[in-house]
């Protein structure tokens, strides 16, 4: 992914003292809210985090992934493709062709293709990237689109009725811990920061840092580097803790916490902390929490490590 200036000074312009409006007054953080309605709340997350794991387009539909690392690629299931689909395609989709103007699809005769729905011969692909919605191909159960990591192009193929969905556990929890629900003040770096970080495949990825979100816990003050992720409003959080090495997933949680109110504060609720889709599938481009996200306690709140179902063994 891209940093984003504009989403930065955004973030910056609502912060006190960062206008030059600041006071000598420390802000308060604000109120929490009945237990009811932050149960009834937490419940409507997790029934998010269902559909965007489980869902249609969820991260378990995910059935391919190709880097675009020539001018142009023949695509379908037939092995003689340098792009091979799932057998559900055609044995010949079409052709993706790189060019300065971006990815451009021609589709093979004979062959069906949609976009929203509308059939398509050929058209120029949107990327995901600086947050932007990419261009989705249908084709049966499979869609298809380009994505963006760093100036790398990939084709992102997604099933509906891929095994790992069909095959999916459902997502356990620690039991609510309204004490990992705590304020946080973000405290800005001292002008513009890009941190750069690695993904499991062993990429850079860059991203624009307001600053450090900083909370106490314990009796203890702990802070997390912010992460602001293109068109996103809220500010991204990936950490490690020491629940890392058993019941939750090795590589680390994220986090998204609100832009601060006129207070000063935000709020960290690790009740909402989720596995990243690299949990669920060998084919996404997780980033990895920073070095200076690693918190020394475990976070005992929040989404458990995903066992996926076994194999079963050859008789």
């Amino acid at each position: 992914m891209l940093s984003h200036p504009l989403a930065v000074a955004t973030v910056l312009a609502v912060l006190p003292g960062v206008s030059g409006c600041g006071g000598d007054t420390e802000a308060q953080p604000p109120a929490w809210p009945d237990a009811a309605a932050y149960e009834a709340e937490l419940d409507t997350w997790r029934q998010g985090r269902i559909t965007s794991v489980a869902g249609a387009d969820g991260w378990t539909t995910l059935a391919g992934l190709h880097w675009l690392d020539r001018a142009r690629h023949s695509v379908g299931s037939d092995s003689g493709n340098t792009i091979v689909l799932p057998p559900s395609a055609p044995r010949r989709l079409g052709i993706l062709e790189r060019s300065a103007g971006g990815v451009r699809f021609e589709a093979a005769p004979g062959a069906r293709v949609a976009s929203n729905g509308v059939p398509v011969d050929t058209l120029l692909l949107a990327t995901d990237a600086e947050g932007a919605k990419p261009t989705i191909l249908e084709v049966g159960s499979l869609t298809l689109r380009v994505i963006d990591r760093s100036g790398k192009l990939a084709l992102r193929v997604k099933d509906s009725l891929h095994a790992a969905r069909a095959q999916f556990k459902g997502l356990e929890y620690f039991p609510v811990d309204t004490s990992w629900r705590v304020h946080a003040r973000l405290v800005p770096h001292n002008g513009p920061r890009t941190i750069q970080v690695i993904d499991v495949l062993g990429q850079v990825q860059s991203y624009q840092s307001p600053g450090a979100l900083e909370f106490r816990h314990g009796g203890r003050s702990y802070r997390l580097d912010a992460v602001i992720e293109p068109g996103v409003k809220d500010l991204f959080v990936m950490f490690r803790d020491l629940t890392s090495t058993g019941d939750t997933y090795p590589a680390g949680r994220y986090l998204y916490a609100a832009v601060p109110d006129s207070s000063g504060y935000t709020v960290l609720d690790f009740n909402r902390a989720y596995n990243p889709p690299c949990a669920f599938t060998e084919l996404a481009t997780c980033p990895l929490p920073p070095r200076q996200n690693l918190l020394p306690i475990p976070v005992r709140a929040g989404e458990l490590r995903y066992y996926a179902p076994r194999k079963k063994a050859k008789a």
